[in-house]
């Protein structure tokens, strides 16, 4: 009971931060605030689960940092109605803050190790709206297609064709684009078959391998 305590004391303290970061968005925060981030994370980096930084969650992966979570959600801006794609599910822990706010939630990871253990996180705590499936997030997932929102948490050098192919007209696009080991975050929203840009900031992913992506 005292360590459960803590861990929602500490989650409080990171929404807190989150907002003086600049995260407005109080569905976000809420989310953020629901969400128990120890428990995406290895036990023996759980003292550090709330401190706003990525942690390694083995196969070479890792946890994003808190403030990237929120901003990439906050940027999605997403209702009950809404269907979403992830690219790359992870430790699950961003799927679980977009499965708070989504209608449904599509996500897709290359390494079945990560995707079987996020599957069994967000069952046991009680998430029903996830679909799960193993293979190149590059290519999107055409069969449930179109999305709303999609929201890619690896670096790509360009931005997927088969994933602009699966987004709604009107809907978002979250993506990190750049180098393998630095990036910016953009904000692509689909009108008319083109995308518009918005910059969100700087920020360092993992690489996203696939066809359509780094080899």
């Amino acid at each position: 009971m005292g360590f459960e305590f803590e861990q929602r004391g500490r989650r409080r303290a990171l929404v807190e931060e989150l907002q003086a970061l600049g995260i407005s968005d109080p569905k976000v925060l809420a989310a953020m605030a629901r969400v128990p981030r120890h428990l995406f994370v290895p036990p023996e980096l759980r003292p550090y689960a709330y401190d706003d930084r990525p942690l390694p969650i083995g196969h070479g992966q890792t946890i994003s940092q808190p403030y990237i979570v929120a901003l990439s959600t906050q940027a999605l801006a997403l209702t009950p109605q809404d269907r979403v794609l992830e690219i790359g599910t992870g430790s699950g822990y961003q799927t679980a803050v977009l499965a708070e706010l989504a209608g449904e939630v599509f996500t897709v990871e290359r390494l079945p190790e990560l995707s079987r253990e996020a599957q069994r996180r967000l069952t046991a705590l009680g998430y029903r709206n996830v679909k799960f499936k193993v293979g190149d997030g590059t290519k999107g997932w055409p069969e449930e297609a179109p999305f709303s929102a999609i929201l890619v948490t690896a670096a790509a050098p360009q931005v997927p064709p088969s994933l602009v192919d699966q987004l709604a007209e009107g809907g978002r696009l979250v993506i990190p684009l750049g180098g393998r080991t630095s990036q910016d975050l953009w904000l692509l929203i689909k009108r008319k078959g083109r995308l518009e840009r918005e910059y969100l900031c700087p920020c360092t992913f993992v690489p996203l391998i696939g066809e359509e992506g780094w080899r």
